[in-house]
């Protein structure tokens, strides 16, 4: 069984391991500045251990967007990550957004289409590899 929390205290380490363990080329960072400017965050824990984490990132305004869902592999396949949707709709809802973006990959198509969202047409670019010359 696993509780859903909005907005817990949460540590860099924590949210470094699990990153590491979910997502293969994972570098370390520091969470806290990314938590501090969030309309809200989202974990899942399993007997007081971070199993899965969403971010609710906006723009200040009317626009929310769903980032870095995270499930522990070991973890996975057990709702943890609809809950996790779920919890971040309702931040979403108490923050008066009206959209609530999310970009996935067509393997979890699926998932994001059973918690309520529909495919768009999207653009994205990787800045790091951008020449502008």
């Amino acid at each position: 069984m696993h509780k859903i929390t909005r907005n817990p205290t949460l540590t860099s380490d924590q949210l470094n391991r699990l990153f590491e363990i979910s997502w293969r080329g994972h570098q370390d960072r520091d969470f806290l500045p990314i938590l501090e400017r969030s309309l809200a965050y989202v974990g899942a824990f399993s007997s007081d251990q971070l199993v899965g984490f969403v971010n609710v990132a906006w723009d200040g305004g009317r626009h929310g967007f769903i980032l870095d869902v995270t499930v522990h592999p070991e973890n996975r396949r057990m709702g943890i990550a609809t809950d996790l949707l779920k919890g971040a709709l309702a931040a979403a809802r108490d923050g008066n957004l009206e959209w609530l973006h999310v970009d996935f990959d067509p393997e979890y198509e699926d998932l994001y289409r059973k918690a309520g969202y529909s495919p768009t047409a999207a653009g994205l670019i990787r800045v790091s590899s951008f020449d502008a010359g």
